[in-house]
């Protein structure tokens, strides 16, 4: 048998003789290890998933025109380009001309509703959003002031960018209602606006949801600038602002229960610890009456807690994702991603918290006089 495998066995051997204290001791650094391996799994996630929620708010980038002119659709096109993605959740552009209902000015809105459900998931509707060109989407206002409802047929006029009329019918598929300024337009396919007026290629303002940072949302925003013509990318900085606040307050939570809970395993660990080795004082001093050195001791009672920390290690990651994965779903309805990095950091951290907690009780075993001990004092 080699020292290693006789090393071994002489540690599991004397963890089995103690099985309730070591079982304890395990168990203080498994729930440790599951803490500390489901918080940072959520710590790494939470941007991901806290991007999402915020994405529900609306967008966070705008892109408008760094001119007097309005911007190029194909600028729009490359400048979308430049955001990575993975990042872009959509990008809607929006295009507004004045155009009469019953002689009534109002302002129609030429978008694509695709992407509004995207970037605007906000957004309720009272029947069904466009799915044709020949379908509109009527804000609250406008239906109040003109009488609307679902289902409904209005004739819509104005003048084209030549300066001719035109008259044109749609079919009121819903009802708009956010509660702010959208109520007052009309929203229409902006092909089909393009159409009316004959004039194509050109948007007033495109807005953004990218699932980004604060940081990363700048250096979105300055390439964009720098890099497209005519377009000036802008945060929404109330927006942005309160998605990194919240982010800062939840990891610092983190970092504050993560650091308590593995105090608290140190605590405990150490305290086990004593206990044997208060229970091994006899057989502590029968070794080193027969020649054992305090270095072998100290070996001895830390590859006990270090087995005892690996293990524990072991459990907390299996254990901690699935922490992790139960916080996730309950709190943002999803699942969660898994971090292979945290095998080795939990299983490193479990094993060096329960070594300095072991680092006491090892110098008090060191301390026993044999002597005094077989004397029975």
């Amino acid at each position: 048998m080699t020292r290693q495998r006789m090393y071994f066995k002489m540690i599991t051997s004397s963890l089995m003789r103690r099985r309730s204290r070591m079982i304890v001791a395990l168990l203080a650094v498994a729930i440790g290890s599951t803490i500390l391996s489901g918080l940072v799994t959520i710590y790494y996630d939470v941007p991901r998933q806290m991007g999402q929620e915020f994405r529900s708010y609306g967008a966070n980038l705008l892109l408008v025109s760094s001119g007097t002119e309005n911007l190029k659709t194909e600028n729009v096109n490359y400048a979308k380009d430049l955001i990575p993605s993975g990042k872009l959740v959509g990008l809607t552009p929006f295009r507004y001309e004045t155009i009469k209902i019953n002689n009534q000015p109002f302002l129609a809105a030429g978008t694509d509703f695709q992407m509004i459900r995207k970037t605007s998931p906000y957004w309720l509707v009272s029947g069904k959003y466009p799915e044709s060109a020949a379908e509109i989407l009527a804000g609250q206002t406008v239906a109040n002031g003109t009488a609307l409802s679902a289902g409904g047929k209005i004739a819509v006029t104005g003048v084209d960018s030549n300066g001719k009329a035109f008259s044109q019918t749609f079919t009121v598929s819903g009802i708009l209602q956010t509660g702010g300024n959208e109520e007052e337009c009309i929203y229409m396919n902006l092909s089909k606006l393009e159409e009316l007026m004959k004039d194509f290629g050109t948007i007033d303002i495109a807005e953004c949801s990218v699932s980004a940072t604060g940081s990363e949302l700048e250096s979105i925003s300055k390439t964009i600038s720098e890099n497209v013509s005519g377009i000036n990318a802008k945060l929404v900085k109330r927006l942005a602002k309160s998605e990194g606040t919240v982010l800062k307050k939840l990891q610092s939570l983190v970092y504050i229960v993560t650091l308590v809970v593995l105090i608290l395993t140190m605590v405990c660990v150490a305290t086990t610890m004593m206990a044997v080795v208060a229970e091994r004082r006899k057989e502590i001093g029968l070794k080193k009456s027969l020649g054992a050195s305090n270095q072998s001791i100290v070996v001895e009672f830390l590859g006990e807690g270090l087995f005892l920390g690996a293990l524990g290690g072991i459990l907390g990651v299996i254990l901690g994702f699935g922490f992790a994965q139960a916080v996730s779903i309950n709190v943002f309805a999803r699942s969660i991603s898994f971090q292979p990095l945290l095998i080795p950091v939990t299983i490193i951290v479990s094993v060096a918290v329960t070594g300095l907690a072991c680092l006491i009780p090892v110098k008090s075993a060191t301390e026993v006089d044999p002597a005094l001990v077989l004397k029975g004092e």
